[in-house]
């Protein structure tokens, strides 16, 4: 295995089939066939490896999770059917009736029912912390805490959370870590690295990078990722092989594809900063961010999503979005083409405005995601759009 991100990515595959396959084959199969009794029953019993059934693993997931692995520095992991599914089996996997969560209060707001209103349904609580004040954390932990889950950045305020210190807090408290790494993606940030027990991506997003198909990634310990297994095979929300494939020819490119995204987010987010027709810019990598010397500390990059705070609300948010030309309008993120989401109305509308406020999310919040087209038709639709729409 190389040092190098982008080696491993492209050169990590499975052993060829008698074909001598240059490019991995799809294996569209539910099942897979031993060759006697005795091999079927030592596979099932764990005495030795082997393909069963694709609701366990198949081949293209297997080689999806060595190639993730590897560049996040964990020591296995599951491939799931969606990035919401990655965020259930991460903590239903983990927990039981009666532990209790504490999250930082910035996340995705799927992430946020599930700790709201479905895990409460089987006795798992949660609490929220803010990352201003991480010194309130220590009175946050109850005696039945087990898991600190968070995300960082965030979406979509782009908070950003201390790693070091949230791998400290996790082992002192004798906590699972869990991080949504998904902003970051691998190539930018490693939260294994800061202590991370599980790592989580929508690889939905940037991993495919071009918004054709669905998959979540579980990464973490052996130990834990044992546990993981046992949950998902047994609730069976597996990730279809094709789309294992997808994504694992997409880790190829992610390299390359992240440092345009990232290089791209960063002009245009210098270009609007200051602009009279917002109140804020918000992106990582800017200096005026809040937490630039953490972001520069623990990401080698910015991302690829910056924030545009409009002056003018609801209204004005929804006017400037319909007379985008270029950039599309849609829920989701990480795509090669340029994406614009208005939070409070769409991703974000199931949380309170008071829930939305404390996070950052106001009702005049953009969320764009910077694709890979040349920036300056990125920078000429927006800035064509935000004078368009000035009432």
């Amino acid at each position: 295995m190389s040092q190098h991100f982008e080696t491993n990515s492209i050169r990590i595959n499975p052993s060829k089939s008698n074909q001598k396959e240059h490019s991995s084959p799809i294996y569209l199969t539910s099942s897979f066939t031993f060759d006697s009794a005795e091999e079927a029953r030592a596979t099932f019993a764990d005495e030795i490896e082997g393909n069963i059934y694709s609701r366990y693993a198949n081949p293209n997931s297997s080689d999806l999770i060595e190639k993730v692995c590897a560049a996040e520095g964990t020591e296995d992991g599951i491939a799931t059917a969606s990035g919401m599914a990655a965020m259930f089996g991460s903590i239903a996997s983990l927990l039981q009736q009666g532990d209790h969560v504490l999250a930082a209060r910035s996340l995705f707001g799927s992430t946020h029912q599930l700790l709201t209103r479905v895990f409460p349904k089987w006795g798992i609580t949660s609490t929220y912390g803010d990352i201003s004040d991480y010194l309130n954390w220590e009175k946050l932990v109850q005696p039945n805490t087990k898991m600190l889950f968070i995300e960082t950045p965030s979406n979509p305020g782009l908070e950003i959370i201390d790693l070091e210190w949230a791998g400290n807090f996790a082992k002192a408290h004798n906590l699972i870590l869990v991080v949504d790494n998904c902003f970051a993606t691998p190539y930018l940030q490693q939260p294994a690295k800061w202590g991370a027990h599980i790592v989580t991506h929508s690889a939905t997003k940037y991993i495919d990078g071009q918004g054709r198909v669905l998959g979540g990634l579980i990464l973490g310990t052996q130990e834990l990722i044992k546990e993981v297994q046992f949950f998902t095979r047994h609730t069976g929300p597996a990730i279809s092989p094709f789309n294992a494939w997808i994504l694992s020819k997409s880790m190829e490119t992610l390299g390359v594809r992240m440092d345009r995204h990232c290089s791209n987010a960063l002009k245009v987010a210098e270009y609007f900063e200051g602009n009279s027709q917002l109140n804020a810019v918000k992106y990582p990598f800017l200096k005026s961010h809040p937490q630039y010397d953490l972001a520069v500390k623990q990401m080698s990059q910015g991302g690829g999503i910056i924030t545009l705070d409009l002056k003018g609300g609801v209204e004005r948010a929804q006017s400037f979005i319909d007379e985008l030309k270029m950039i599309s309008v849609t829920a989701n993120l990480g795509d090669s083409r340029s994406i614009i989401t208005h939070p409070a109305s769409t991703t974000h509308s199931k949380l309170s405005e008071e829930e939305r406020e404390r996070v950052g999310i106001s009702n005049g919040l953009i969320r764009l995601s910077v694709g890979l087209e040349h920036y300056e038709d990125i920078i000429a639709d927006v800035e064509r759009a935000l004078d368009l729409s000035r009432k």
